[in-house]
Protein backbone atom coordinates (compact mmCIF):
# COMPACT_ATOMS: atom_id res chain seq x y z
CA UNK A 1 0.00 0.00 0.00
CA UNK A 2 1.18 3.35 -1.09
CA UNK A 3 2.27 6.03 1.73
CA UNK A 4 -0.49 8.15 2.98
CA UNK A 5 2.04 10.87 1.67
CA UNK A 6 1.41 9.89 -1.74
CA UNK A 7 -2.36 10.95 -1.83
CA UNK A 8 -3.34 13.38 -4.39
CA UNK A 9 -5.02 14.98 -2.00
CA UNK A 10 -5.39 15.24 1.93
CA UNK A 11 -9.05 14.73 4.10
CA UNK A 12 -7.31 18.16 5.95
CA UNK A 13 -6.96 20.08 3.74
CA UNK A 14 -9.31 19.45 0.83
CA UNK A 15 -12.24 20.05 3.42
CA UNK A 16 -10.63 23.80 4.24
CA UNK A 17 -10.76 24.50 0.58
CA UNK A 18 -13.72 23.06 -0.20
CA UNK A 19 -16.44 22.93 2.66
CA UNK A 20 -19.27 21.14 2.53
CA UNK A 21 -21.84 22.24 5.40
CA UNK A 22 -25.62 22.65 5.86
CA UNK A 23 -24.50 26.46 6.25
CA UNK A 24 -23.02 26.62 2.93
CA UNK A 25 -26.49 24.64 1.50
CA UNK A 26 -28.83 26.76 3.55
CA UNK A 27 -26.93 29.84 1.66
CA UNK A 28 -27.03 28.42 -1.40
CA UNK A 29 -30.78 27.47 -1.07
CA UNK A 30 -31.86 30.77 -0.45
CA UNK A 31 -30.09 32.42 -3.01
CA UNK A 32 -30.90 29.83 -5.58
CA UNK A 33 -35.20 30.34 -4.24
CA UNK A 34 -35.40 34.11 -4.32
CA UNK A 35 -36.30 34.26 -1.00
CA UNK A 36 -35.04 37.95 -0.65
CA UNK A 37 -38.33 39.11 -1.93
CA UNK A 38 -40.32 37.58 0.65
CA UNK A 39 -37.85 37.32 3.54
CA UNK A 40 -35.38 40.37 3.08
CA UNK A 41 -33.31 39.63 6.03
CA UNK A 42 -30.53 36.95 4.84
CA UNK A 43 -28.62 35.70 7.48
CA UNK A 44 -32.16 35.19 9.44
CA UNK A 45 -33.37 33.18 6.54
CA UNK A 46 -29.77 31.30 6.23
CA UNK A 47 -30.71 30.43 9.83
CA UNK A 48 -33.57 29.04 9.51
CA UNK A 49 -32.96 27.21 6.20
CA UNK A 50 -30.16 25.36 8.18
CA UNK A 51 -32.06 24.70 11.25
CA UNK A 52 -34.88 23.07 8.48
CA UNK A 53 -31.64 21.51 6.95
CA UNK A 54 -30.41 19.58 9.91
CA UNK A 55 -33.93 18.68 11.32
CA UNK A 56 -35.14 17.13 8.44
CA UNK A 57 -31.30 15.17 8.38
CA UNK A 58 -32.25 14.35 11.76
CA UNK A 59 -35.72 13.03 10.87
CA UNK A 60 -34.70 11.38 7.89
CA UNK A 61 -32.47 8.92 10.09
CA UNK A 62 -34.73 8.30 12.76
CA UNK A 63 -37.91 7.62 10.77
CA UNK A 64 -37.41 7.83 7.15
CA UNK A 65 -38.26 11.26 5.48
CA UNK A 66 -41.71 9.64 4.23
CA UNK A 67 -42.70 9.22 7.53
CA UNK A 68 -41.77 12.69 9.19
CA UNK A 69 -44.76 14.53 9.29
CA UNK A 70 -44.06 19.08 9.03
CA UNK A 71 -45.57 18.35 12.83
CA UNK A 72 -42.60 16.65 13.24
CA UNK A 73 -40.50 18.77 10.98
CA UNK A 74 -42.29 21.87 13.19
CA UNK A 75 -40.86 19.96 16.90
CA UNK A 76 -37.36 19.35 15.39
CA UNK A 77 -36.71 22.53 14.35
CA UNK A 78 -38.13 24.35 16.89
CA UNK A 79 -40.75 26.47 14.46
CA UNK A 80 -44.06 26.91 13.84
CA UNK A 81 -45.55 25.61 10.85
CA UNK A 82 -46.02 29.09 9.58
CA UNK A 83 -42.42 30.05 9.83
CA UNK A 84 -41.62 26.61 8.04
CA UNK A 85 -44.12 27.65 5.28
CA UNK A 86 -42.52 30.31 4.56
CA UNK A 87 -39.61 28.36 2.44
CA UNK A 88 -41.53 25.79 1.27
CA UNK A 89 -45.15 24.80 0.29
CA UNK A 90 -44.80 20.95 0.66
CA UNK A 91 -42.90 18.22 2.15
CA UNK A 92 -42.72 17.14 -1.62
CA UNK A 93 -40.92 20.71 -2.18
CA UNK A 94 -38.97 20.55 0.63
CA UNK A 95 -37.37 17.38 -0.77
CA UNK A 96 -36.40 18.57 -3.97
CA UNK A 97 -34.90 21.65 -2.59
CA UNK A 98 -32.39 19.99 -0.27
CA UNK A 99 -31.90 17.20 -2.84
CA UNK A 100 -31.37 19.53 -6.24
CA UNK A 101 -29.37 22.02 -4.23
CA UNK A 102 -27.03 19.62 -2.19
CA UNK A 103 -26.41 17.58 -5.25
CA UNK A 104 -25.13 20.47 -7.48
CA UNK A 105 -22.75 21.39 -4.74
CA UNK A 106 -21.40 18.18 -4.75
CA UNK A 107 -21.42 18.71 -8.79
CA UNK A 108 -19.87 22.02 -8.43
CA UNK A 109 -16.86 21.26 -6.11
CA UNK A 110 -15.94 18.57 -8.62
CA UNK A 111 -15.61 21.31 -11.38
CA UNK A 112 -13.48 23.63 -8.92
CA UNK A 113 -11.32 20.41 -8.41
CA UNK A 114 -10.45 19.10 -11.90
CA UNK A 115 -9.41 22.59 -13.02
CA UNK A 116 -6.16 21.95 -10.68
CA UNK A 117 -5.68 18.28 -12.40
CA UNK A 118 -4.37 18.03 -16.48
CA UNK A 119 -3.03 14.27 -16.59
CA UNK A 120 -5.56 11.16 -16.27
CA UNK A 121 -3.94 9.44 -13.93
CA UNK A 122 -4.00 12.08 -11.48
CA UNK A 123 -7.35 13.36 -12.16
CA UNK A 124 -9.38 10.03 -11.41
CA UNK A 125 -7.23 9.68 -8.26
CA UNK A 126 -7.91 13.20 -7.35
CA UNK A 127 -12.11 12.72 -8.29
CA UNK A 128 -12.30 9.23 -6.44
CA UNK A 129 -10.81 11.09 -2.96
CA UNK A 130 -12.79 13.82 -3.31
CA UNK A 131 -15.30 12.23 -3.55
CA UNK A 132 -14.62 10.05 -0.05
CA UNK A 133 -14.18 13.15 1.33
CA UNK A 134 -17.28 15.11 0.88
CA UNK A 135 -18.92 11.96 2.24
CA UNK A 136 -16.68 12.04 5.11
CA UNK A 137 -16.97 15.62 5.85
CA UNK A 138 -21.13 15.56 5.00
CA UNK A 139 -22.48 11.39 5.63
CA UNK A 140 -25.75 12.28 6.45
CA UNK A 141 -26.50 14.26 3.50
CA UNK A 142 -24.56 11.42 1.00
CA UNK A 143 -26.76 8.84 3.27
CA UNK A 144 -30.08 10.96 2.36
CA UNK A 145 -29.16 11.58 -1.44
CA UNK A 146 -29.22 7.58 -1.38
CA UNK A 147 -32.19 6.37 1.02
CA UNK A 148 -34.67 9.29 0.38
CA UNK A 149 -34.54 9.40 -3.55
CA UNK A 150 -37.50 7.16 -3.62
CA UNK A 151 -39.62 10.00 -2.09
CA UNK A 152 -39.17 11.92 -5.23
CA UNK A 153 -42.22 12.65 -7.43
CA UNK A 154 -41.55 10.73 -10.65
CA UNK A 155 -40.14 13.80 -12.66
CA UNK A 156 -38.16 14.81 -9.72
CA UNK A 157 -36.46 11.09 -9.34
CA UNK A 158 -35.60 10.91 -13.54
CA UNK A 159 -33.92 15.03 -12.60
CA UNK A 160 -32.53 13.68 -9.37
CA UNK A 161 -30.98 10.26 -11.40
CA UNK A 162 -29.27 12.47 -13.90
CA UNK A 163 -27.58 14.51 -11.02
CA UNK A 164 -26.82 11.44 -9.27
CA UNK A 165 -25.40 10.23 -12.22
CA UNK A 166 -22.99 12.94 -13.28
CA UNK A 167 -20.45 11.85 -10.83
CA UNK A 168 -20.43 8.56 -12.75
CA UNK A 169 -19.94 10.16 -15.93
CA UNK A 170 -17.24 12.12 -14.45
CA UNK A 171 -15.66 9.09 -13.63
CA UNK A 172 -16.17 7.78 -17.07
CA UNK A 173 -14.84 10.73 -19.00
CA UNK A 174 -11.67 11.00 -17.08
CA UNK A 175 -10.91 6.81 -17.67
CA UNK A 176 -12.02 7.47 -21.82
CA UNK A 177 -9.03 10.40 -21.60
CA UNK A 178 -7.12 8.41 -19.64
CA UNK A 179 -7.86 5.37 -22.82
CA UNK A 180 -7.14 7.78 -25.42
CA UNK A 181 -3.69 9.02 -23.93
CA UNK A 182 -2.15 5.53 -23.39
CA UNK A 183 -2.22 6.28 -19.88
CA UNK A 184 -5.35 3.38 -19.14
CA UNK A 185 -6.59 -0.07 -20.49
CA UNK A 186 -10.12 -0.22 -20.41
CA UNK A 187 -13.15 -1.76 -22.74
CA UNK A 188 -16.28 0.33 -20.96
CA UNK A 189 -15.91 2.95 -19.41
CA UNK A 190 -19.01 3.77 -17.89
CA UNK A 191 -19.42 0.11 -16.75
CA UNK A 192 -15.80 0.63 -14.66
CA UNK A 193 -17.08 4.12 -13.80
CA UNK A 194 -20.15 2.73 -12.04
CA UNK A 195 -17.98 -0.09 -10.01
CA UNK A 196 -15.72 2.63 -8.51
CA UNK A 197 -18.83 4.40 -7.70
CA UNK A 198 -20.35 1.19 -5.85
CA UNK A 199 -17.08 1.12 -3.57
CA UNK A 200 -17.64 4.77 -2.86
CA UNK A 201 -20.58 4.36 -1.48
CA UNK A 202 -19.62 1.62 0.66
CA UNK A 203 -17.52 4.15 2.67
CA UNK A 204 -21.15 6.48 3.45
CA UNK A 205 -23.61 3.36 3.68
CA UNK A 206 -21.97 1.45 5.86
CA UNK A 207 -19.58 3.75 8.21
CA UNK A 208 -20.23 1.25 11.36
CA UNK A 209 -17.83 -1.68 9.50
CA UNK A 210 -14.74 1.15 9.15
CA UNK A 211 -15.01 2.52 12.18
CA UNK A 212 -14.96 -0.88 14.20
CA UNK A 213 -12.23 -1.69 11.95
CA UNK A 214 -10.30 1.43 12.56
CA UNK A 215 -9.89 2.33 9.35
CA UNK A 216 -9.59 6.29 8.17
CA UNK A 217 -10.84 7.91 5.06
CA UNK A 218 -7.45 8.10 3.63
CA UNK A 219 -6.83 4.42 4.38
CA UNK A 220 -10.15 3.59 2.58
CA UNK A 221 -9.12 6.32 0.08
CA UNK A 222 -5.42 4.43 -0.67
CA UNK A 223 -7.07 0.85 -1.04
CA UNK A 224 -9.38 1.89 -3.74
CA UNK A 225 -7.00 3.67 -5.62
CA UNK A 226 -4.83 0.73 -4.80
CA UNK A 227 -7.53 -1.86 -6.95
CA UNK A 228 -8.05 1.02 -9.25
CA UNK A 229 -5.73 2.53 -10.62
CA UNK A 230 -3.15 -0.53 -11.56
CA UNK A 231 -6.08 -2.26 -13.24
CA UNK A 232 -6.47 0.27 -15.33
CA UNK A 233 -3.03 0.45 -16.41
CA UNK A 234 -2.53 -2.93 -16.56
CA UNK A 235 -3.21 -4.05 -20.51
CA UNK A 236 -5.76 -6.90 -20.73
CA UNK A 237 -7.31 -8.96 -23.74
CA UNK A 238 -10.40 -9.67 -21.43
CA UNK A 239 -12.28 -12.67 -20.16
CA UNK A 240 -14.12 -15.15 -22.98
CA UNK A 241 -17.54 -16.09 -22.35
CA UNK A 242 -17.62 -19.79 -20.77
CA UNK A 243 -19.89 -21.81 -22.47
Amino acid sequence: MPALAELPLRFREFSAEHPLSTARLARQIYHDRLFQGRIKKEEKAVANLERIIRAVLRLSQKQGFAAMSLRDLSREAEMSMGGLYAYFDSKEELLRMIFERGQRTVLEIFDELMISFSEAGAKLQAAICAHLYLSEAFPKIFYFFFMEAKGLTHEDQRRSIVLEQSTELIFASIIEEGVQAGVFHCENPLMTAAMIKALLQDWYLKRYKYVRRKISVEDYATQVLNLVIPYLKQPRSGYSSIP
